[in-house]
């Protein structure tokens, strides 16, 4: 009698077993595919790329173009005219002063923060408990709120119609969060480190530069980025603290071009391309430091 042997595992048409667990591994990652969660992912990507898209595509129009054809259509003819005008508009004097005040209110706030925070952390006494306290009370204060006292305190200092006008209250108003944040990081140096250094015959001043600095570069360039965002688009300040038109910055020069060139759409959105370049560069620069510092609590 001859005996046939049979497999207990069934193969699949491509050989593989259908029991085997590279099978059962494809199976429970189909299983906790969340599909309403890419869905709702794709559509809030639509949601973000069709305004810029059409910023960007309207740009290059002609005037005649952006009204006779649908608005999120490609150009037939793109010309840059329309950056040319911004261009002519004194647009480089707005940029500069931008800059200047950007950089004169991130670089000071980010070495105050930065020395601030780690006295909170490495200091003991009353004293800095107190400082640490009224930095977090500052977060309470909104920048609507206290126009009137900037506006007055600004007048009785002489400094109205000035770029140090606009730097110091952002940098008066940016402590605070940066403080909270840098300070967080530096908690999370092993207390170990800082014994290792003081060992070494190393002062807390050195400490500070040689040790914290290059451990929290990830904060570091998180709230200079948020920071430099948040002074670059400021509106409110530049519109209350200055007058003169050599002394405006791009929110407020985009804000009065609108005025001037309301029928001109597309020498308005060439405009604001132009304003957020910057911006853009910044992130594509320090894209990785900034992702270190957002999920850097995320991995403990």
């Amino acid at each position: 009698m001859s005996t046939v042997l049979t497999s207990s595992t069934e193969e699949t048409p491509t050989g593989t077993p259908a029991g085997s667990p590279a099978k059962r591994g494809l199976g429970s990652r189909m299983r906790r595919l969340n599909v309403p969660a890419g869905l709702g992912g794709w559509i809030w990507l639509a949601i973000i790329i069709i305004p810029v898209y059409y910023v960007v595509i309207t740009s290059l129009k002609t005037q005649e173009g952006y009204f006779g054809q649908n608005p999120l259509a490609l150009p037939t003819s793109p010309t840059l005219e329309n950056y040319q005008m911004v261009l002519e508009a004194d647009f480089a004097t707005y940029f500069m002063n931008s800059t200047i005040v950007t950089l004169g209110a991130v670089i000071p706030t980010v070495l105050i923060s930065f020395m601030a925070a780690f006295a909170i952390v490495r200091g003991k006494g009353r004293f800095l408990k107190l400082v640490n306290g009224m930095f977090l009370m500052g977060l309470a204060i909104p920048l609507q709120a206290t126009i009137i006292p900037i506006y007055l305190m600004i007048i009785r200092l002489n400094l109205y119609d000035s770029l140090l006008a606009l730097m110091l209250p952002s940098i008066a108003f940016a402590i605070p969060l940066t403080v909270l944040i840098l300070s967080n990081f530096i908690r999370d140096v092993p207390n170990e480190l800082f014994e290792s250094m003081r060992l070494d015959g190393c002062s807390e001043w050195q400490t500070m530069w040689r040790l914290a600095l290059p451990l929290t570069r990830p904060a570091i360039v998180t709230v200079a980025i948020y920071n430099g965002l948040h002074v670059w688009n400021g509106f409110l300040l530049p519109l209350v603290l200055t007058q003169s038109p050599g002394l405006r910055v791009l929110p407020l020069a985009l804000w009065t071009f609108q005025g001037e060139y309301s029928v001109n759409i597309p020498a308005v959105l060439a405009s604001v391309v132009l304003s957020t370049l910057p911006i853009l560069v910044l992130y594509v620069v320090g894209r990785r430091q900034l992702l270190s510092g957002l999920t850097a609590g995320f991995s403990k």
